[in-house]
Formats: structure tokens, sequence, C-alpha cells
């Protein structure tokens, strides 16, 4: 049984107590549950409150006491969230009665008076105790935040992270929730008087089963499992000239960063979003430059301490594929045979070798639009910001150029990204005479293929697995890219193979 962790803090007013739960928002997720307990006035409510206005993104939100209604929903971006009072509750029984026995699902709870229900509540929990501090102001408060269970993990986290703000010197700074991404990362922006920059709370990768060769799928495909990855390539982008942020602050063990902010000016515009050409001729630019210069396979990480970059070998390329064989086929109800596998491995193991073959370079791996920040003030390729580099690997060019020009987000009309496909071969081929422009579209059908073949399997994924059904969305275009990239000659086997197995998207 996990002994409970608990730490306390003074909290001067109602300002230090909404960043003490910003802080604690970003480290929470579905199914968790927050207990607040103290005193009538200890500012059980007013801590209810600011969390709920932070997930929300809106101070000005009206967040009443549930102390009538008992329980109060509200559907917030990250997740649900029932803010609940049990005050007038006098037996546990009525728990039920009010949808909180059992807890729902995949929603964060928050609880005020949770000792109306003792034992009836989960072992995991956060629990937070108020208590008024006179002696600091009439406004001060003392909070005892005790993590049992499975939450004892995440109250040390708390207390970690609240010692790194606490030395960065943004411990008063104001907090402002970001969107997340498919990760397990989370992100906030701190404002002070002298300017704005981004919290990353990244923590470890947590390792799923052995299923590949004895290992996890993210070890298999090679995704960075922490924070360590992100500024080792960070300082090396930055070192060569491009715009990946500043790392003023960083906590490498326990999965803190405080980075430059580049700002919200995107790649795309208009409803539904196109790709403003200009900003992506400038990233298919800035992919030339980076890719026709040498780039060492190791980098500086710390004193007496360096990262090397994986490499992203054949079977690590076979794994994302194959999850079109794991959950796209199942959820088109089309369960591959062992042969109809056999013989999917065979063709794209004949395929892979080209890419292996192939010169190898710093592939960013998610390099489109979500990723890319228009930075208008600095001068040429300088202007692509780049913010998502953690999981670069050594691989073949044509990686990131198919993962800005098929953007599995937003339509790329097809007219554009042969425009732009042309514009990078010419330059690189300006840059250097023996640059094969035939060898390099074949190689981009290759990795167009791999790679919507892998995100069709990761979107299946996300929807079975995860509940995030919303990825299906992004389908029908993947299959479309797919189409493309499989009309080329070099992948005519596969094409067959495809035609037989594999059925279109739900629409």
């Amino acid at each position: 049984m996990t002994a409970p962790v608990t730490f306390s803090l003074a909290l001067s007013n109602e300002t230090a107590t909404a960043h003490l739960m910003a802080d604690l928002a970003l480290l929470i997720g579905p199914g968790d549950l927050i207990t607040l307990s103290g005193d009538l006035g200890a500012g059980k409510t007013a801590a209810a409150r600011a969390m709920i206005r932070y997930l929300a993104d809106d101070d000005a939100l009206e967040v009443p006491s549930p102390t009538f209604t008992l329980a109060q929903s509200y559907d917030l971006a990250p997740f649900p969230l029932v803010h609940a009072d049990l005050y007038r509750v006098n037996d546990p029984i009525e728990l039920e009665e009010i949808g909180l026995q059992p807890l729902p699902e995949a929603t964060v709870v928050l609880i005020e008076w949770p000792e109306r229900a003792a034992g009836a509540l989960p072992e995991d929990r956060i629990d937070i105790a108020l208590s008024h501090r006179p002696a600091l102001g009439s406004a001060a408060r003392s909070a005892e935040i005790t993590g049992y269970g499975k939450a004892a993990a995440q109250v040390a986290r708390l207390q970690t992270l609240r010692q790194f703000l606490d030395g960065a010197g943004y411990l008063d700074a104001r907090r402002r929730r970001m969107a997340g991404d498919a990760s397990t990362r989370s992100y906030a922006r701190l404002i002070r008087d002298d300017g704005v920059v981004i919290l990353m709370n990244s923590p470890r990768r947590p390792d799923g089963p052995a299923i590949y060769d004895g290992k996890s799928y993210s070890a298999a495909v090679h995704l960075a499992e922490d924070v360590k990855p992100f500024v080792a390539m960070a300082n090396g982008l930055r070192e060569r000239g491009f715009s990946a942020p500043a790392i003023p602050h960083a906590d490498l063990d326990a999965g803190f960063l405080i980075t430059e902010d580049f700002g919200t000016e995107g790649f795309i515009a208009g409803d539904p979003p196109a790709p403003i050409a200009e900003r992506y001729e400038a990233a298919t630019d800035m992919l030339a430059a980076l890719h026709r210069e040498p780039l060492p396979e190791t980098l500086p990480l710390a004193p007496q301490r360096s990262y090397a970059i994986p490499i992203f070998d054949t079977d690590a390329l076979l794994t994302e594929a194959g999850l079109m064989l794991d959950w796209y086929l199942p959820d088109r109800n089309a369960e591959p045979s062992d042969q109809s596998r056999a013989e999917f491995v065979r063709l794209w193991r004949e395929l892979l070798s080209k890419p292996a073959a192939a010169p190898r370079t710093w592939a960013l791996r998610d390099f489109h639009s979500p990723n890319l920040i228009w930075l208008d003030q600095r001068d040429g390729i300088a202007k692509v910001g780049i913010i998502d580099f953690q999981d670069a690997v050594l691989g073949p060019a044509a990686y990131d150029l198919v993962s800005l020009l098929q953007d599995a987000r937003i339509d790329v009309p097809e007219p554009l990204e042969l425009a732009l496909l042309t514009h990078y071969i010419k330059a690189r081929r300006t840059a250097d005479g023996s640059f094969d422009p035939a060898e390099f579209a074949e190689l981009y059908a290759i990795m167009s293929a791999q790679r919507n073949t892998k995100l069709l399997g990761i979107f299946a994924r996300l929807n079975r697995r995860d509940g995030k059904p919303h990825y299906l969305r992004h389908q029908p275009r993947i299959w479309t890219y797919l189409t493309r990239s499989l009309a080329h000659p070099v992948l005519a086997p596969l094409r067959e193979w495809y035609a037989t197995h594999v059925p279109s998207p739900a629409p």
C-alpha cells in the first residue's frame, strides 16, 4: 500500500490560492478526485472556483457554490468536471442520489466537505485542507495537501513543480491554461510584467506492454521517454540558426521546463482552415536548409551528459506501419488473416530497405501545422518557429516533408503539395549537384505511404483504446493522401494488397 505524501504551504491571498490550483490542474486528468476540507469560510469554494476558471480559460466564468444543488457539472475543454458540496449530506447513501456513488467515469471530481461521506470515497484521492492564517493577514490561508494511494505521486510532483517555479522566479506569475496534445504533456503560460513564457509539464512516459519483440510500442518506434531529447534537440536546432524555443530553466529529471513563448501566429487560416502558401514555402525552405548540412548523431545535453539521437531503422518504421493491422483493420471489421499479415510485412520490409539505405538527417517527425509558429519579426527561415521535436530520429529527409505537405489535420491541395515538393527538390539540387530528384520522389512516396498507414492506425487506436473518437474525422483525409502515394510505380505491389484488404474509412 502506497504511503500518503503530504506537504504544507502558506497562501497569502486568493491569488496565491488560484496559482496553487492552476499548478494542480496541470497534473491531473480524468478520473481524479480532489477533496477540499476546512471550516466555514476557509476558502474551499474559492479554491474550486479558481481551478474551474483556469481549466475553462475564463476568469469571469460563473461558478456558484453547489451548497444547494449539491453537484454542478462543467463540460470543460480538457475533461468533464463535477463540483460537489456535501455539507447538507447526512448519510453516505445519499451520494448515489446525486451521482457520486460510484463517481462518474472519465471525469475530474472536486468535493467540498468530504468528511460528510467518510469511508465512502475512494482511496486514491488528493485532499487539500484549508485553514485561516490570521497572523499573515485576513485573506491568508494555510494549505495542507495530501495524496493518498495512486495520488501520492501527483502530490509529490506538485511539490516538485512548486519548488521548480520558486527557484525559477515564477511562483507568483499569473497562469493561463494552454491546450494540450495527444501526449502526456501539459502546458501553461506564465505571465509576469517582464513577459510571457511557457511552462511544460513532461512526465516520464509510462511504458506500455512489451509486445514488440520485448519492447513497448514507444520504445520500439523510438518515442521520447522523458524531456531530455526535447532539450538536446532544441539546443541543437538553435545552434544551427533554426528557431526552436530557448529554455532558460529546466529540471531534466522531473520533466519541467520553462521555455520561450513563440506566440500563436500559425501556418493556416480560414474556415475551413487552409495552408498559408507563403508560410508553407518558408517551412519547405527551412527543411531544405536543415537537410543539406551535415548533422551530428549525438548532442550535448548538460555538463558531462549527452543525448544520442535514435536511428529510424526498418524495424521502427515497420512497427509503425503495423498499426494498420493491429488497430485500423479491426476497427473497420476487416481482421487480417495470418497469411495477409505475413504478406503485408514482407511487402513493407522490402520497400523500407530503400529509406534504410538513404542518407540520414534529423527527422523531427511531427513537422506539421499544429507544431509550427510564424515569427514574422525574424528573417528568412528563422521565421519558422518549431515547437515539437522531442521524438526526432535519424532518418530519411523525405519524412518531414511528407509531414508538412500531407498534413493530417487540414487539407493540403494536391497542386500546392506538388509545387512545394518541386520547390524543395530545386533547393536541394541547387545546393548539391549530386542530389537525385527521381530517387527523392520515390522516397517521398514510400514515406507518405508509411506515415499515412501509421496515422490510420493511430487514430483508430485513439478511438478504440483511448476513447477519443474525434480523431476519426481525419481518416478520410489521410486516406486521400495514402491513395496519392500508392499511385507511385514502386508501390504497385503494396497498392494491390491495400486494394484487396483495406476498406476506406467511414465517412
